[in-house]
């Protein structure tokens, strides 16, 4: 269950963390949320995109076909 938290800070350390966590395509609570959990000893597993979710396993649905597709990309990059 997520719940609202506010906190104090230097003005400075918010534009400076939002900055941050703009450049790490993530949001400020979440990169809180994360430190807090590192800082106790809480492991959580890194939220996977929907399109990286998507892409998971693409050659293995295929696998007669690993072997031509990975020709194709090395004609395609040479």
């Amino acid at each position: 269950m997520r719940t609202k938290l506010t906190l104090k800070l230097k003005r400075e350390t918010i534009s400076k963390g939002k900055s941050f966590a703009r450049r790490k395509k993530t949001s400020l609570s979440r990169l809180i949320e994360n430190y807090l959990d590192k800082l106790t000893g809480v492991e959580n597993e890194p939220e996977i995109s929907p399109i990286v979710k998507s892409l998971c396993g693409i050659l293995a649905k295929n696998a007669s076909h690993k072997s031509e597709y990975a020709d194709y990309l090395i004609r395609k990059y040479r």
